[in-house]
This record gives C-alpha cells, sequence and structure tokens, in this order.
C-alpha cells in the first residue's frame, strides 16, 4: 500500500485501510491488547493491535521497542468515548493493526528522547536522535521555512542567487581564518570564507546589479551561545543604491517572513538611531527597546558609526566595520579619523545585532585613503586587496549591501536558548563535533602530501612528530 503521512489522518479516514511508516513513539502493553504510538515527521497517532483478533501482528508488535522504526497497515478507527486525545490532531482516531514490518529494532537508548535533563555533551553526541526530539524538529523545519521564504522574496524583487568560493585568499583584517594547506602549492594556504563580501563586491563590479546567498562562512573566534565556527548568513548585494534603499528591502523583507511564518503583522519602517545617539541614551549600539514599543520584536536601525577605532593594544587605527564602507566625510581624515563616520548600519533585534552592513566604497582612490589611515601601505594593500582595488577601477558602480546572521535570527524567532538548539549538527562549546569526534588526527600520508611537519609533542589527539 501507499504510505500516507500521519498529519493528513483524522476522523474522515474513519473505516479506511491505511498504511504509515515511522518510529515507536511509546510502547503500552495491556495483556492481550498493545497499544503504539507511532510518529513521523509529520504527527503522531495511536495504533492497537490484540493478540485475539490478530496473533501475528500482536506477536510481532510485542517484539518492538521505542523508537524502532516500523510499517504499519491497519483500519482508521474512531477512539472509544472517553479515550480521546484532545492534545494531538489525530486524537479522536486509531489504527487497528492488520499488518506491521519492523525495519529496524532499536537498542536500549542512551537517553529518554522525552526528558528535558539531558546534558548537551550527551545530545550532541547522539544528535541523530536528540533531533527526533518534537521541539529540534520544529526549529528545523521553521529554519527551513524561513529560507524558502527568504529565496522567494529576493526572487519576486528581481535578485540572483550567486555561488561564491570556500577556497579564497586570507585577509586577516577580521577575524582569524580557517586555513587549508594546498598540495599542489606546497608552503600556500587557502582560507574558508568569514564571509562572501570581496566575492559579492567583484559581481557588483560585473553587472550582477542585484545579488544574494545563503552563504556558510567559517571564523577560528572563540564560542558563545551565539556563535559557531561555521553558521550561516543571508549575503545581499545591490548596485546604483543608497542607505534608503537597504532600509527598504531589509524591512520589507522582515515583514514577510513574520508574515508568512508566524502570522504577525510586523509594522515597518524601523525606529533609526545615530550611533552616538544610541551609545548616549543606552550605553550601547545594539538597545534592546521591547519595553518602550510594547511589539515582542523590537527593530531598530543603528546608523553612522564612526569608521575607524583606535587601539591601544595595537596602538593604530582599526576599521570599525571593514575596511571597505563608504565615508561620509573625506576632510575629516588628516585630522582626526576618529570623528569619520561611515554609511555603515546594524539592524537591532531585542538588544541583538542581527544585520551589519554599509554602502561600500568604489573609487580605489577613496579606497586607499581608508588603507592609509589603517597603516596598509600600497604595496601592502596590492598583495591582499590588489584584485579588488584593480577591480574598482573598471567603472566600479556605486554599491552596497548587509548580511544577516540567520542562526541568531532564527534563534530568537523561536526562542531556543543558544543557536546550537536551531542548527542541525552544530560544535559544541569547545568547537567540537563530538558525534564524529573532529578535529581529529589525520595520517602521516596525508600530512606528508599537505607538506605539513608537526612540531608538537604526540599526543591522544596528535600523531607522532616526524624527523
Amino acid at each position: 500500500m501507499k504510505r500516507i503521512h500521519i498529519g493528513k489522518l483524522n476522523e474522515k479516514n474513519k473505516g479506511e485501510k491505511v498504511c504509515i511508516k515511522g518510529w515507536v513513539d511509546t510502547v503500552r502493553e495491556h495483556g492481550k491488547l498493545i497499544f503504539l504510538d507511532i510518529r513521523d515527521v509529520s504527527g503522531v497517532v495511536q495504533t492497537v493491535v490484540s493478540a485475539k483478533s490478530n496473533k501475528g501482528a500482536f506477536d510481532k508488535t510485542k517484539q518492538l521497542t521505542k523508537e524502532s522504526s516500523v510499517c504499519i497497515e491497519g483500519v482508521v478507527n474512531l477512539r472509544p468515548a472517553g479515550t480521546t486525545n484532545e492534545k494531538i490532531p489525530t486524537g479522536k482516531i486509531e489504527i487497528e493493526i492488520s499488518a506491521v514490518e519492523a525495519y529496524t529494532i532499536c537498542p536500549p537508548l542512551p537517553f529518554e528522547l522525552d526528558k528535558n535533563d539531558i546534558s548537551e555533551e550527551v545530545r550532541l553526541k547522539y544528535r541523530y536522535l536528540d533531533l527526533r526530539r518534537p521541539e529540534m524538529q520544529r526549529n528545523l523545519i521553521l529554519r527551513g521555512k524561513i529560507i524558502e521564504v527568504i529565496r522567494s522574496f529576493f526572487s519576486s524583487e528581481g535578485f540572483t542567487e550567486f555561488e561564491t568560493p570556500l577556497l579564497a585568499k586570507s585577509t586577516p583584517e577580521g577575524a582569524r581564518d580557517y586555513v587549508v594547506p594546498s598540495r599542489v602549492h606546497p608552503g600556500k594556504f587557502y582560507a574558508l570564507p568569514q564571509s562572501p563580501q570581496l566575492f559579492k563586491q567583484l559581481l557588483m563590479v560585473a553587472g550582477m546589479e542585484k545579488y544574494y546567498q545563503i552563504a556558510r562562512c567559517l571564523r577560528d573566534e572563540d564560542l558563545r551561545a551565539d556563535r559557531q565556527p561555521e553558521f550561516t548568513q543571508l549575503d545581499v548585494e545591490m548596485s546604483f543604491i543608497d542607505q534608503e534603499d537597504v532600509f527598504d528591502v531589509v524591512e520589507r523583507l522582515m515583514k514577510c517572513i513574520y508574515k508568512e511564518v508566524l502570522n504577525e503583522n510586523l509594522k515597518i519602517p524601523f525606529k533609526r538611531i545615530p550611533y552616538k545617539d544610541a551609545m548616549a541614551k543606552y550605553n550601547s549600539d545594539k538597545p534592546d527597546l521591547r519595553k518602550e514599543t510594547n511589539e515582542k520584536y523590537a527593530f531598530s536601525w543603528i546608523v553612522d558609526f564612526p569608521l575607524f577605532e583606535y587601539s591601544k593594544e595595537e596602538k593604530k587605527y582599526v576599521a570599525a566595520h571593514h575596511p571597505f564602507c563608504m565615508p561620509n566625510d573625506l576632510s575629516l581624515f588628516d585630522k582626526d579619523p576618529t570623528k569619520v563616520f561611515g554609511k555603515t548600519y546594524d539592524l537591532v533585534l531585542n538588544g541583538t545585532e542581527l544585520l551589519s552592513g554599509s554602502i561600500r566604497i568604489h573609487n580605489p582612490q577613496i579606497q586607499q585613503k581608508v588603507f592609509d589611515v589603517l597603516g596598509i601601505s600600497l604595496k601592502e594593500a596590492q598583495e591582499k586587496f590588489g584584485f579588488l582595488l584593480n577591480a574598482l577601477s573598471y567603472g566600479a558602480p556605486p554599491h552596497g549591501g548587509f548580511a544577516i546572521g540567520l542562526d541568531r535570527f532564527i534563534q530568537i524567532i523561536t526562542g531556543a536558548s543558544s543557536i546550537r538548539e536551531i542548527i542541525a549538527f552544530p560544535k559544541n562549546s569547545d568547537a567540537k563535533d563530538i558525534m564524529l569526534d573532529a578535529p581529529s588526527i589525520i595520517d602521516a600520508k596525508q600530512l606528508k602530501e599537505a607538506h605539513i611537519k608537526l612540531d608538537i609533542p604526540a599526543t591522544k589527539e596528535t600523531p607522532k612528530k616526524k624527523s
């Protein structure tokens, strides 16, 4: 028989013979009766088999354990009066089992899936079981729905989704890079992208005009509840636009997401607060405005950030956002760089930075002035960003964009305690994948092929040093 998803069953199916496939959620044995709750991704339904009416199916059912995967055929009946379960959509029906097939009998579980006091380490080690829990499935299905809405929105707005390389060039002005040794170019390394920033600017130079990407990004930084070494962001860039165009697109995107996913009517436009005013009033560039607005989702734009900050540790000026943001006033460069503001903007939601972006520098002379303030010489700029500076000289259009941290955004929407609750296979707080036991050692042959010699003593997790 053709399978039907459990979520499609209700009282209208009374008397029909159906086939369901899923996992054994609970087992309840009452003498000559066995009740099984069967779960698939769409819902849960009660099934029942009697030793008196179907001894063969009863004996097979008796061997099943919780979380075994099964195929069950049977007739949909209404539950007897007084036994309905109003908490679930299928609570008024049950399936009288006529045939049962066990695909896999599940051994004793390392933890009970319906318990909430499971350590995160155990949950991550057995993530494939943890993901069977209803709350985790709700989170990930919601995540997929949000991404589906995002893609539909940008397609309707005339954007094209592009893919950018994962093996790129190290630009250590930001966070630490993850680096990848080259086998065919000994002693040289790729860097995994912290963002597609440079590539999307090059796509604007190439005349693509409206770019977006659901981009995987990687940063070798210390972890917190809202950070992972690899994360997902919505990356967007547009040509021939100004800040108002960016604000308009983002606000309409958010309104669309909240309507399509949560059925809530988000009020736009969002409040705009200059950086200096936010610091003066809230002592933060990420103010939580929920008490002021009473809407549970309080959005605000923070605008006009300083372009530069002075690092006492490094004893030089550093970029407050990144070194490709267009300045508002070039006349202050030589007087006091800390008073130069950029055409930069952050979108804050409930006290959390959700989006960061800027109008970019499209003029190579202005770009070099920024590099001069940052202490990046012409030679160094050519070594690190020569491809970008050269590209900008070939008729680059005014352009700008933004990136939204999707993991952080979805965490807020679901109310999850950390982004690990809305990522299918996250790393733990030590940047380890406990399930895969990664990072792990690689053998001597792989090291040799990558032209790597380890200069550290042998430990449980590292191979012995080669002579």
